[in-house]
């Protein structure tokens, strides 16, 4: 192999062709439950060294997994352990090419971070809305790569709704350049779609034209306590039926997930912890392009018909922007807090939201009946029928004990009611290395036909990141 990472030197620059030394950040997947072992880390700095680098792999028959920000919580950018694999970081690609205001859109690099671009987009009075937890550390390759969704999904969609088009290296070395930046593009099959959520198993996006919008004139946000994920789903409704397309954000948050913020990040206030009749809290955002009077007073028309309706028992409406800030930190602490109670099973679902009371309901006392003690660490976001439906330790027990000896029992018990609600055992984290047996358990027999034809057609070798999303065959 010494030939082969010469070769690779000459591409990219002996610097940037990493083999010795500590190479855990970007061989341990983020939550640290792998830990790989790559034949290097190769870091090119632009598209033509990306495809030169794939041609070198190809010819050598040496597979590549691709990696943004790593940050995944599916395992999806992870080498595994044979020290055979290239892992391609593509952080050096990190460049905002052109904005075009007239088009709302701007097209950038893969390696970009989410939060960077955020903020370039507010530079010029425009919104780029996607937004997620990890936003100040993963890339916007990563999250094409995942169709990542977040927080603004009821609104704006996940990532694959605000991307226009894509620049692609195939699994020959190949640019595709699909940036034109058009809504409107008919020209055959929808290769955008088909890279988009393949998790680099078919091609690297290297760079991506994104939608932007305008800025909202106003943006309101209350954090409210139900009674009930009947009454949370019953408040989406009027949600959608009073602020239309101005709800940009609808989260649900049980009592016990937002125990572990008060009590591992005291600092924190949590409104209405701990309230009795109030099993779950919901964190609601309202956009106006009119004018912030004209928000607030269709916003507070919304809560006091929901008070009326009973599906609100209690309600603070942020009051200035920090204040919003501040809820929304709660929200997104969860995950750590959580992190902070110990290891614990998670699970990235969607059902219908209409189907979300009955599913919960059913899988609590499931799960509760067939493990004494079991804690469930429900939320997520419930405007678009994704829930982070985790499942802890009981509170004497051994995390790692619980894990070890658990996952596979939990997850059976859980995906089994998930397909029996007709959803889905993935909705925005990917599939990657960790679910691919779920995959072949519950997708369709047809469908996983057509996904392996696709696979076989692009990467014959079968070089682009092997045994994720799909078996290794």
């Amino acid at each position: 192999m010494t030939a082969f990472l010469d070769q690779l030197r000459q591409i990219v620059g002996a610097a940037h062709v990493l083999t010795d030394g500590d190479l855990a950040a970007w061989e341990q997947d983020w939550r640290k439950r792998v830990q790989g072992k790559a034949l290097a880390v190769v870091r090119p700095a632009d598209t033509a060294q990306v495809a030169a680098v794939v041609k070198a792999c190809a010819e050598a028959r040496v597979a590549l997994v691709p990696q943004g920000g790593n940050t995944g919580l599916s395992v999806g950018s992870t080498p595994d352990g044979s020290g055979t694999q290239i892992v391609l970081s593509l952080t050096r690609l990190n460049r905002v090419r052109h904005i075009d205001r007239d088009n709302l859109s701007f097209t950038v690099e893969a390696g970009c971070i989410l939060q960077s671009l955020q903020e370039t987009a507010e530079k010029h009075g425009l919104l780029f809305p996607l937004s997620l937890a990890a936003e100040g550390s993963c890339t916007i390759g990563g999250n094409l790569g995942t169709n990542a969704g977040g927080t603004q999904v009821v609104r704006y969609g996940n990532t694959r709704e605000l991307c226009l088009g894509l620049e692609v290296v195939t699994p020959q070395g190949e640019v595709w350049d699909g940036l034109k930046g058009l809504r409107k593009d008919n020209t055959g099959y929808d290769l955008r779609d088909l890279f988009i959520g393949s998790e680099g198993t078919l091609g690297i996006i290297t760079a991506a034209t994104m939608k932007l919008f305008p800025q909202p004139a106003a943006q309101l946000t209350a954090w409210a306590a139900v009674p009930s994920m009947e009454a949370a789903v019953r408040l989406l409704g009027m949600a959608h039926q009073h602020l239309g397309a101005g709800l940009t954000g609808f989260e649900v948050m049980g009592q016990f997930a937002l125990s572990l913020v008060a009590k591992h990040m005291p600092q924190l206030r949590v409104p209405f912890a701990d309230q009795e009749d109030a099993p779950y809290c919901v964190l609601l955002e309202n956009s106006d392009s009119e004018s912030e009077a004209h928000a607030r007073e269709r916003f507070e028309h919304l809560l006091e018909l929901a008070f009326e309706d009973g599906c609100v028992l209690d309600a603070v409406v942020a009051e200035s922007l920090a204040q919003a800030h501040e809820l929304w930190h709660i929200r997104e602490s969860i995950p750590l807090a959580q992190a902070e109670e110990g290891l614990n099973i998670k699970h990235d679902i969607s059902i219908a939201a209409s189907r979300i009371p009955a599913f919960v309901a059913h899988t609590d006392a499931l799960l509760q009946r067939e493990i004494a003690g079991v804690r469930l660490v429900n939320f997520g976001h419930l405007g678009d029928g994704n829930l982070h439906y985790n499942v802890q330790a009981p509170a004497d027990g051994d995390p790692k004990a619980f894990l070890r000896e658990q996952e596979e029992r939990v997850n059976h018990l859980v995906y089994e009611a998930v397909a029996a609600f007709g959803g889905s055992f993935s909705a925005e984290h990917g599939v990657g290395a960790l679910k691919v047996d779920k995959l072949e358990t519950y997708q369709s027999p047809v469908a996983l036909s057509m996904m392996r034809a696709i696979k076989n057609a692009l990467d014959p070798l079968g070089i682009m990141n092997p045994g994720v999303v799909l078996a290794r065959g």
